[in-house]
């Protein structure tokens, strides 16, 4: 953690050296969030450096840790970092949207299809604010804001592959 604070204070080569130092050892800990943030930070340091490709390395493994272990913000401000170093906005979202969980993407397809939280915590067995919660999840995991672009998000949804 120290050589990740030093870095961010540092400029130039010593500033890379502290990153890839400080996530060496960090992927040697169980330290994980500590180690999805300094990926984020440095693929972070490195677009704004101009070393796009690099960063994008950096970021993709900063997105898919901290989407992993339930870090959402951060795995979206990685995704947004992500699209800034050149990233397809669609590549992006079709890789979130393989980390959905299988309840969560049981819900965005019902949603998608035109059901209410009502309806889908029915289908379910769920209350409709455990729907709304995991709808937020979906949402910032495909970072879309609402359920039409759930729909285009997701693609045409097949009425017949959805639970009876």
């Amino acid at each position: 953690m120290e050589a990740r604070a030093r870095a961010q204070c540092s400029e130039d080569e010593t500033a890379d050296c502290l990153y890839r130092k400080a996530i060496m050892r960090l992927a040697r800990t169980r330290v994980r969030p500590g180690l999805a943030r300094t990926h984020l930070v440095y693929g972070e340091w490195l677009r704004r450096a101009g070393r796009r490709a690099d960063a994008r390395v950096q970021l993709r493994t900063a997105h898919a840790m901290a989407t992993t272990i339930g870090m959402d913000a951060f795995a979206e401000r990685a995704r947004r970092e992500l699209v800034a170093a050149g990233e397809r906005e669609h590549d992006a979202a079709v890789e979130t949207q393989a980390a959905l969980t299988a309840q969560e993407a049981e819900i965005a397809q019902l949603a998608a299809a035109g059901r209410t939280n009502v309806e889908i915590g029915a289908r379910l067995f769920l209350s409709p604010r455990t729907v709304e919660w995991h709808l937020r999840k979906v949402f910032i995991k495909l970072g879309v804001g609402s359920r039409r672009d759930l729909r285009r998000a997701l693609g045409p949804v097949d009425p017949a592959d959805l639970p009876v």
